[in-house]
């Protein structure tokens, strides 16, 4: 037998170190979410109705948030770890996510509270999750993560 190693492509650290990156923010402001309230949020800019949605946010929209968000966080982790367990990490933190859009735009009237610029935040998110995903799937099939 031999043991056939497969190179790791420059790629893998780019993409691995841009989701980590992106993924930090959305660690950070679950952190401070969740230390500071409402004082991190208006200093995020969100006014008095955006804050009041997130605080009257059933438990399980809690736990759905902090699901995505950490699931994210690891997933990106675990591609720079090489680990093919990556690509179904970002599947659950996409499927999370995608919940919490059920539940803003379908399930309250956030939507409306968060306007516009949360829609377009909102399909930056699910792009990206998507791509990294994608990635991490590419490089399980090609034996690069194991």
């Amino acid at each position: 037998m031999t043991d056939t190693r497969i190179k790791t492509p420059w790629h893998l650290w780019l993409v691995g170190v841009v989701a980590v990156l992106f993924n930090a923010i959305g660690a950070f402001d679950h952190v401070m979410s969740l230390t500071q309230g409402a004082r991190y949020m208006a200093s995020a800019g969100m006014t008095p109705a955006q804050i009041a949605h997130y605080q009257e946010m059933p438990l399980w929209m809690h736990v759905d948030w902090a699901v995505g968000v950490w699931s994210a966080m690891l997933g990106s982790v675990l591609i720079l770890l090489r680990n093919r367990l990556a690509f179904p990490v970002f599947a659950v933190s996409l499927a999370a996510f995608l919940l919490s859009l059920i539940y803003t735009y379908a399930l309250t009237n956030g939507g409306e509270i968060m306007g516009p610029q949360m829609a377009i935040t909102s399909a930056v998110i699910t792009a990206l999750l998507i791509v990294f995903m994608g990635y991490a799937w590419w490089m399980a099939r090609r034996g690069v993560l194991r």
